[in-house]
C-alpha cells in the first residue's frame, strides 16, 4: 500500500450493496450506500436499528458471516478495493492498519488471559515485534488511555476492571498496531455519562495523536457531533444525507434527518409547550421496503406518484462541503419552519403526597472475603439518610452514575429489598420492613415498575395479550375471563398497540413493542406509583420519544406519581418537575428541574452536566471531567462522600471536606444540596451550557 498518499480518501465506498442469503431467500441489508474519509478525518453513522450502521462497518473488515455477501459497488481502503483482496492479505490488514471497537467490551476480550499479555499479542502478530518491546508499548498505550497504575493493570484479569476501564483497554488494544482506520460500533452505549466523555475525549485525544481516521457509529447524535468531522445519516440500509457536521446539523435537507432530530431532547425541547415528536410509523423491513423513497411513508413531505415513482439518487447542495442528501423535495420544503405540536399539552395536576422517604439507610453486610467467609464482616452503606416526598401527578427524576444507589433504592421501594432504617409511607402504610410478598394486594398494584430491558421482563412462551391478563388475575381486577379479556384490550389501546397484538408472541414485537406492553402490564392495576428503572435507554431515539410520550399521557389520565431513574440528563430535564441526584448512596442535590439545571450547582451535578452529549452547535459547553472513579460503597472515603473528585474542594479551608458529611442544606424554595462550599462561592458558579456568540446576536 505505498502508492497511496494522504491527499486521496483513506476509506472509499462506492454504490456498496450487502445482502444475507437465508432458506428464505434474499435479504438486502445495504443499498447503493457511499462514502468517503480522508485521512484524519473521523466519519459519523447514526440512524435507527436495522438501517444498516453495523453492516457497513462488518462489511470493511470483510467480516460479513457465512451468510453475507457484497453483492454490488466496491470498498477502497488506501486505494486498494478490499473485496478482491485474498483471505491472506485481509488478515494482514485487520487489526494492523484497520481496527474495530465493539459495543460490549467483554465480547473483545479473553476473560482466561492477563490485560497485558492479550494486548501485547496485536504488535507481536501483526509486526513480529519481541515480547520486550510489546510489553513497553502496551505499557505506554495504557498510560495513554488515561488507566491508573499501568503495571498493576497489566497484570489484572478482565473481570478486575470496570466496563469503563475495559473499553479503555480495548481501545488500547485496537491503537497497539497504530492503525490508519478505527470503526467504533456504538463503543459507549453500555455506559455512564461521565465514563463517555472521558472515552469520547479520549478518542478524539488520540485520534490526533495517532492521525488516525474514524468511523464512528452512533446512535447519539451529541456524541457524534462532539467525537466526528463529518457525518452519514442511514435509513433503511440507504445513506439518505451526508456532510460536514455544522452543515448537516444546522442546514439539514432529508426529511429523515430532521425528524431525528425532532424525536431528541435538546434544550429548546419542553414538555408541555414544544413536546419530542415520534416518527410516525415504523421502520421497514428489508423485504417490505417501499418503491421510490424508503422513508416515504413516514415523511411529512411524501407526494404520491413522485417520491414513490422511481429510485432517488444523493444529488449534492451547492456551496456546501460534500454536503448531499438521497430527497427529491428539497427545493419545495421550508426547512426552517418549527415543529409545533397538533394538540395542547396539559401539564399532569399535582395532587395530595403519595409517597414519603424519611431518613431511610439500606445497608449490606458481607464478609471480608466473599470466597471463604474470612475475616470481621464488612458493611456497605448503599443507601444513605434518603429524605424526600413525591405527589400524584409529578414526575420526579433519580439521577447518578452506576453504583450510585438508585437501583438499590428502586429495590427497596418496591419490597425486593426491606430498608435498614427509616420509614417509607406509600400512602398511609409504613412499608419500610415489609417485603413484597408479604404486601396486600392493593399496595403491591398501586406501585408497580417498568425495566430498561423488556426482553427479560416478557415470558417468551405466552402470548402478550395472556402476559395482560395474567398480572390481572394476581390483582384481582375482573370477575369474569370476558371482563379480564375486555381490559387487557382496553390496556393495549392505552399503550397504543393494535389490538391484534393480544395473540402475539414476545419475538414478533419490536423493543419499543414490548416495552408498551410492559407498560401496559405496570398499568393493570391501575398503578399510582410507577418506578420506571431506565425505560428508555435500550431504545432509538424515535421509539424513546414515543415511549416518554405515551408515559405523559398516562399520566394525565390517571394522576400517577412517575419515579423516573435515568442517567441520560437529557431525558430527565424534559420529563421531570423535580430531580434528585444521587452519589455514593446520599441525595447530593434535590429541586426542581429548573433549578438543578441552573447555577448554584452541587458540583456533582455540574460535572454531570458537563458530560451530558448536547446536538445542538448553537450551545457552548464549559468541560469538567471527573478524574478516577466512583470509589467503594465497601469503603467509602472519609468526610464528603465526592471529595475524592471535586475540582472545588480547594476552596474548602480546613480540610472539612475530607472529615465532615456536609449537612443538607437548604438554598431557598426546597432546593437542597449537600455541600460545604460558602454561599459566596455558590454564587460565583458559571452555567454549564450558553448559547454560542453567533447564536446569542
Amino acid at each position: 500500500m505505498t502508492d497511496w498518499n494522504k491527499s486521496q480518501p483513506i476509506l472509499e465506498i462506492e454504490n456498496l450493496s450487502i445482502s444475507f442469503f437465508t432458506r428464505g431467500g434474499e435479504i438486502p441489508a445495504v443499498m447503493d450506500f457511499s462514502c468517503t474519509v480522508m485521512a484524519g478525518e473521523a466519519m459519523g453513522l447514526v440512524g435507527e436499528s436495522g438501517c444498516g450502521k453495523s453492516t457497513v462497518a462488518l462489511g470493511v473488515m470483510q467480516d460479513l458471516g457465512v451468510n453475507g455477501r457484497i453483492v454490488g459497488g466496491s470498498i477502497k481502503f488506501k486505494g486498494r478495493d478490499l473485496n478482491t483482496m485474498s483471505a491472506r492479505e485481509l488478515a494482514k490488514i485487520r487489526g494492523s492498519e484497520i481496527a474495530m471497537i465493539y459495543q460490549e467490551p467483554m465480547a473483545s476480550l479473553n476473560p482466561a488471559m492477563k490485560v497485558g499479555r492479550q494486548l501485547m499479542e496485536v504488535p507481536m502478530i501483526h509486526q513480529n515485534m519481541p515480547a520486550s518491546e510489546a510489553r513497553m508499548r502496551a505499557r505506554q498505550l495504557v498510560a495513554d488511555v488515561r488507566l491508573p497504575d499501568p503495571d498493576r493493570i497489566l497484570d489484572a484479569y478482565p473481570h478486575q476492571l470496570s466496563g469503563g476501564q475495559q473499553q479503555r483497554i480495548v481501545i488500547a488494544m485496537a491503537l497497539m498496531a497504530n492503525p490508519a482506520l478505527l470503526i467504533l460500533d456504538e463503543p459507549t452505549t453500555a455506559l455512564d455519562v461521565t465514563v463517555e466523555a472521558g472515552i469520547v475525549d479520549l478518542v478524539k485525544e488520540l485520534g490526533r495523536k495517532y492521525g488516525t481516521s474514524m468511523l464512528f457509529i452512533s446512535h447519539n447524535l451529541g456524541l457524534v457531533m462532539e467525537t466526528c468531522n463529518r457525518l452519514c445519516v442511514m435509513y433503511s440500509g440507504e445513506a439518505v444525507e451526508t456532510g460536514n457536521i455544522r452543515d448537516v446539523f444546522n442546514k439539514m435537507r432529508h426529511p429523515y434527518t430532521q425528524a431525528l432530530f425532532r424525536a431528541i431532547p435538546l434544550p429548546t425541547a419542553n414538555k408541555g409547550t414544544r413536546p419530542l415528536r415520534a416518527i410516525p410509523g415504523n421502520f421497514p423491513l428489508p423485504h417490505e421496503r417501499p418503491q421510490g423513497c424508503p422513508f416515504g411513508p413516514r415523511c411529512d413531505y411524501f407526494r404520491k406518484g413522485l417520491c414513490d415513482a422511481q429510485d432517488i439518487k444523493m444529488q449534492f447542495i451547492n456551496a456546501d462541503d460534500r454536503h448531499a442528501s438521497r430527497c427529491l423535495r428539497i427545493g419545495q420544503i421550508d426547512w426552517h419552519a418549527d415543529w409545533n405540536s397538533d394538540k395542547d399539552v396539559m401539564p399532569a395536576e399535582i395532587g395530595d403526597i403519595v409517597l414519603k422517604m424519611d431518613d431511610v439507610r439500606k445497608y449490606y453486610e458481607v464478609a471480608a472475603s466473599s470466597l471463604f467467609s474470612g475475616g470481621d464482616p464488612k458493611v456497605v452503606k448503599a443507601n444513605e439518610t434518603l429524605s424526600f416526598d413525591a405527589r400524584a401527578g409529578e414526575t420526579l427524576a433519580i439521577v447518578g452514575e452506576s453504583g450510585c444507589g438508585k437501583s438499590t433504592f428502586a429495590k427497596v421501594l418496591m419490597g425486593l429489598e426491606t430498608a435498614t432504617s427509616g420509614k417509607i409511607m406509600l400512602f398511609d402504610e409504613n412499608v419500610q420492613s415489609t417485603p413484597i410478598q408479604s404486601r396486600n394486594t392493593d399496595t403491591v398494584s398501586q406501585l408497580q415498575m417498568v425495566f430498561q430491558n423488556p426482553f427479560d421482563t416478557l415470558n417468551p412462551s405466552m402470548a402478550v395479550g395472556a402476559q395482560i391478563i395474567r398480572a390481572l388475575e394476581i390483582f384481582k381486577i375482573g370477575k369474569t375471563t370476558a371482563e379480564r379479556e375486555k381490559r387487557m384490550l382496553e390496556l393495549l389501546d392505552l399503550v397504543k398497540l393494535p389490538r391484534a397484538f393480544a395473540t402475539r408472541m414476545p419475538r414478533q414485537l419490536s423493543g419499543g413493542q414490548k416495552q408498551r406492553v410492559g407498560i401496559a402490564r405496570a398499568f393493570a392495576g391501575d398503578a399510582k406509583v410507577v418506578v420506571a428503572d431506565e425505560p428508555v435507554s435500550a431504545l432509538d431515539v424515535s421509539v424513546q420519544a414515543a415511549v416518554t410520550e405515551l408515559l405523559m399521557d398516562i399520566q394525565r389520565k390517571n394522576g400517577t406519581m412517575l419515579l423516573f431513574i435515568s442517567h441520560d440528563l437529557s431525558i430527565v430535564r424534559y420529563l421531570s418537575d423535580r430531580v434528585m441526584v444521587m452519589y455514593l448512596g446520599h441525595v447530593v442535590e434535590l429541586g426542581t428541574t429548573d433549578q438543578v439545571f441552573s447555577p448554584p450547582y452541587h458540583p456533582y451535578t455540574e460535572a454531570l452536566l458537563s458530560a451530558v452529549p448536547v446536538a445542538d452547535t448553537s450551545v457552548v459547553k464549559k468541560r469538567i471531567v471527573l478524574e478516577g472513579g466512583i470509589p467503594s460503597a465497601m469503603n467509602p472515603p472519609p468526610g464528603c462522600p465526592f471529595q475524592t473528585r471535586c475540582r472545588w474542594k480547594a476552596e474548602v479551608p480546613g480540610g472539612l471536606c475530607d472529615s465532615e458529611v456536609p449537612p443538607l442544606r437548604d438554598l431557598g424554595q426546597a432546593h437542597q444540596i449537600k455541600c460545604h462550599l460558602s454561599e459566596g462561592i455558590l454564587a460565583r458558579m458559571e452555567p454549564v451550557f450558553t448559547l454560542a456568540p453567533e447564536a446569542a446576536e
